[in-house]
């Protein structure tokens, strides 16, 4: 792990490459910019972007074989001293490739890995739009590797604490679901309400062939989570003891949830907290964690 402190963007991503017009940044830009031949620029594996659609490639290839690369793509030294990685950019040196240009304008930019990973990021958000689980993954990555809390993360990429929270709970979905957000059959949205489900894949399944709106989907959600549990006829609150059915309502008095206690005994139990919007999880996630609440904002 990069156990250097973290950087700040500070002005964010418009100081670093560029766009931020002072009497020194515009020194500093004439200072680093330089044309360097396409073939020693290098992608960078941790590029939160994984998908790079044909069509609009072949549109900014065709924008740059008739008007030039504009932009600079903003890069950093790699370890061999000769070549160069893409922090930002990744996207025009594709389709600059395929344009048949020779030498793109660079900016040359020193920065660490979670440095270079955070601008990566943020540039995607604010000019090309990642799907929701590259934006996720990105967010996991950087708290993972390079030690980032969600409020830190929340601050570099002008976002909701709330925002990056949702987001990081799609990783949790299971394989076939996050295979229908990164195809765009599914929105973030709607993924959202399937987190805490029991059956994500059938209910996602459903919110697509019934064509249901986020509300909808919530909706759909609670009704399913509410659905009794039958055995031999009888609901599991039926079988309980005065004693459990006391505890339960004693919880859900105090925190205001619906709290199902289901005991078994010398063999353990479990206890089910549902909710009825991601406001009362976040609510939940706080208490639990001890944490102070911050209002689910999206």
């Amino acid at each position: 792990m990069n156990t250097q402190p973290k950087r700040r963007l500070g002005r964010g991503l418009a100081a670093l490459i560029g766009d931020d017009v002072t009497e020194e940044s515009v020194v500093q830009d004439i200072r680093h910019l330089r044309h360097m031949p396409i073939e020693i620029l290098y992608g960078s594996p941790n590029n939160p972007r994984k998908q790079f659609r044909d069509e609009e490639l072949e549109d900014l290839a065709r924008s740059i074989s008739e008007k030039g690369l504009l932009q600079p793509i903003v890069v950093r030294p790699r370890r061999d001293g000769t070549t160069y990685e893409i922090v930002a950019g990744e996207r025009r040196w594709r389709a600059a490739q395929r344009a048949g240009v020779h030498d793109v304008p660079v900016l040359i930019r020193e920065l660490n890995d979670g440095e270079a990973l955070e601008v990566a990021l943020v540039e995607n958000i604010q000019r090309t739009d990642l799907n929701p689980l590259e934006e996720s993954a990105a967010y996991a990555q950087l708290i993972e590797q390079f030690s980032y809390t969600q409020q830190q993360l929340a601050d570099a990429v002008g976002k909701s604490r709330s925002h990056v929270a949702n987001s990081l709970r799609l990783l949790n979905l299971p394989d076939n679901v996050r295979n229908l957000i990164a195809d765009g059959l599914l929105s973030a949205g709607h993924a959202r309400t399937l987190v805490a489900t029991d059956a994500p894949g059938e209910l996602a399944d459903k919110i697509i062939n019934l064509g249901l709106s986020v509300r909808e989907a919530e909706q759909l959600t609670r009704e399913q989570s509410a659905a009794p549990s039958r055995k031999q006829g009888r609901s599991v609150s039926d079988r309980k003891s005065a004693d459990v059915r006391n505890l339960e309502s004693q919880l859900s008095h105090a925190t205001g949830l619906k709290i199902e206690v289901n005991d078994k005994g010398r063999a353990g139990g479990k206890v089910i907290i549902r909710y009825k919007s991601l406001e009362q999880l976040d609510e939940i996630a706080a208490r639990l964690s001890r944490k102070p609440v911050t209002q689910y904002t999206d």
